[in-house]
Formats: structure tokens, C-alpha cells, sequence
């Protein structure tokens, strides 16, 4: 699986505003401090702590805002806030709105395709890929990654020391 700067990009730009620090407000009226719920974080602030290109970064909040992954705010007080929890944001989530489908063969879905002859199996790995690309992807969150805690599968991947090899 071939995982794109962009996706990169707006994977890290997700996890810095999940990750940032919940500022204190005061209710107009009750003087009372209100912590909100979603921080607002500036596009320059993102672009400075994650090195990401201000112009890249820039497309990358537009497709997150269209997909409803990010809210945003214009003016002095504005910038970007997650849509929902970062604990409701999976990775694949992520991927579909910048990329599109999470496994596809020469453009189309994988139950699209068929083969004739003595590749008519291959269409069932295709699938089969999936559904393992599916399994994790689906199954991290944002909230996983930005607060340590992966979920124990990935833990369990990742300590195979095949994991670690390239081939």
C-alpha cells in the first residue's frame, strides 16, 4: 500500500489539532471559565510544528473541511477544529477523504474487476487485501494515535520483527 504525502500530511494535521491544548473561555455573562470542547488551531501554527508546506497544507484542509473531518472559522479568532471526537476519526476515514477508496485495482473496486481463465482468483486477493488494509485502518483512530494508545493489534503487528524487514 503506497500511503501519499497528502494523506501524511493530513493524518499529522489532524493529530496537531486533536493534540492541542484546550484554551480556558469565559462564558459572556457568567464570567465562569468554559474549557472548550475542540481547540482551534491556527493553518500556520500546523504548517510550523508538522513542517508541512503552507500551500499543501492549505488543500489538505480544504478536502479534510469537505469531508467533514475539520470545521474552520475565518477571522482574528479563527482557524480549524475537529467536525467530531477524535476518538470517531479513523485512519481510514482520513485516507478515503483525501485519496478516495482505501483499495482499488487500475481505478476501479475490487468486486468490480473479473478476470478470465487462470486469473479469475486473483479478483477474491484483491479483496482479501481489503479487508486486511480495512482491519487496521478502520480500527485506529486519531484519538488512538495522538494519545499513545494503539489499539493491542497493532502492538502485536509491529513487535513481529518481519514487520520491521524490507522486501
Amino acid at each position: 500500500m503506497h500511503i501519499t504525502a497528502k494523506v501524511d500530511y493530513a493524518v499529522r494535521t489532524l493529530l496537531e489539532i486533536a493534540g492541542a491544548p484546550r484554551l480556558d473561555e469565559s462564558v459572556a455573562g457568567l464570567g465562569a471559565p468554559l474549557v472548550r470542547a475542540a481547540p482551534v488551531v491556527k493553518a500556520e501554527a500546523i504548517a510550523t510544528a508538522q513542517r508541512i508546506p503552507p500551500k499543501v497544507l492549505e488543500s489538505v484542509l480544504g478536502e479534510l473541511r469537505r469531508a467533514d473531518l475539520l470545521i474552520s472559522r475565518r477571522g482574528p479568532d479563527g482557524g480549524y477544529w475537529l467536525a467530531r471526537p477524535a476518538a470517531e476519526i479513523s485512519i481510514a476515514d482520513v485516507i478515503r477523504a483525501i485519496e478516495g477508496p482505501l483499495a482499488s485495482v487500475r481505478g476501479a473496486r475490487p468486486e468490480d474487476v473479473r478476470y478470465p481463465g487462470a486469473a479469475e482468483p486473483l479478483q477474491r486477493v484483491w479483496i482479501a487485501l481489503r479487508v486486511n488494509i480495512r482491519a487496521v485502518l478502520e480500527n485506529v483512530t486519531i484519538a488512538d494515535i495522538a494519545s499513545d494508545q494503539l489499539p493491542g493489534f497493532v502492538d502485536a503487528l509491529t513487535e513481529d520483527p518481519g514487520a520491521w524487514a524490507r522486501r
